[in-house]
């Protein structure tokens, strides 16, 4: 036998590991096919429907004045919510962990709020209070600061649903991180800044991105909470979602697939940049 079998015999042992689970095979395959059923194959036609148009159609639909501004209204809007997410979600995760406060546990359960909220209830209610006539858009309706019905109501909306993923994320690493490491920072004469960017932020980057990513996501994706805030004009203020909805209302099946097809190819190459750059951050700071 040669050296390199008890290695790979040695690999394939660690790979089907016994676990609390038995059946690796059975389990796998179960995983295998769940996932081809609700995720792939719907996917996989979605792909098969638009192979008919060819790249030269799908690009053709993807230069389109209002296709392109949708595309460009959805995506840089989502990159900005979820940028803004992570600031604020750190922020919120890091007070829920560290501190202790009557009410705590009621701020606490406020976070999932939007994950059971059903989107078109957020929307009307973002809606009514930042409209012109609202309890926060009227206020700043005397500054000349119109919310509702602009592109900012989109960001509104977006920052709204995606902050859980955030702080749900980065909260379990945040109560792991021991509060003697910002002592002994402190003690070695580290400032405030210092320790935060040097102590803190490095094991906790990998959640960060992912809350990311995963806020990021269901930004590109929402439609109901946006369609409510967002004014939905053509070229300024109307999102990739809500166009697709157009053209198949339109019986425009085919723009409608485009679309779609477009949309998934741009998320799924930035989500797999972001993953790749979570993979870099963990082999090069670890975990906690």
């Amino acid at each position: 036998m040669s050296a390199a079998a008890p290695v790979a015999n040695k690999k394939a042992r660690s790979f089907t590991a016994p676990s609390v689970i038995p059946g690796f095979r059975v389990t796998f395959g179960f995983t295998i096919f769940y996932l081809s059923l609700v995720v792939l194959f719907p996917l996989s036609l979605l792909i098969f429907r638009a192979s008919s148009l060819g790249l030269s159609g799908l690009y053709g639909i993807a230069v389109e004045p209002r296709v392109a501004a949708a595309l460009r209204t959805s995506f840089f809007i989502s990159f900005a919510a979820a940028a803004i997410d992570v600031v604020f979600g750190l922020i919120a995760a890091w007070v829920l962990t560290r501190y202790e406060f009557p009410g705590r546990r009621f701020l606490d359960a406020i976070v999932d709020l939007p994950f059971a909220l059903p989107t078109a209830v957020a929307g009307i209610a973002l809606a009514a209070l930042y409209a012109p006539n609202g309890w926060l858009g009227e206020p700043l309706a005397d500054y000349d600061i119109k919310i509702a019905f602009t592109r900012w109501g989109i960001l509104v909306a977006l920052v709204f649903v995606g902050l859980p993923f955030v702080v749900r994320t980065v909260q379990p690493l945040l109560a792991e991180i021991d509060s003697e490491l910002e002592e002994a920072s402190a003690t070695l004469g580290a400032s405030r800044a210092q320790t935060v960017w040097r102590v803190l932020l490095p094991p906790i980057l990998p959640a960060l991105l992912t809350g990311f990513a995963l806020a990021f996501a269901r930004s590109v994706g929402e439609y109901g909470s946006v369609i409510f805030i967002a004014g939905n004009l053509a070229y300024i203020s109307e999102i990739a979602p809500l166009l697709i909805i157009v053209k198949l209302e339109q019986f425009d099946y085919a723009g409608a697939t485009g679309i779609a097809t477009i949309m998934l190819a741009i998320s799924f190459s930035v989500l797999l940049a972001i993953n790749l750059i979570q993979a870099w951050s963990q082999k090069r700071f670890g975990h906690v």
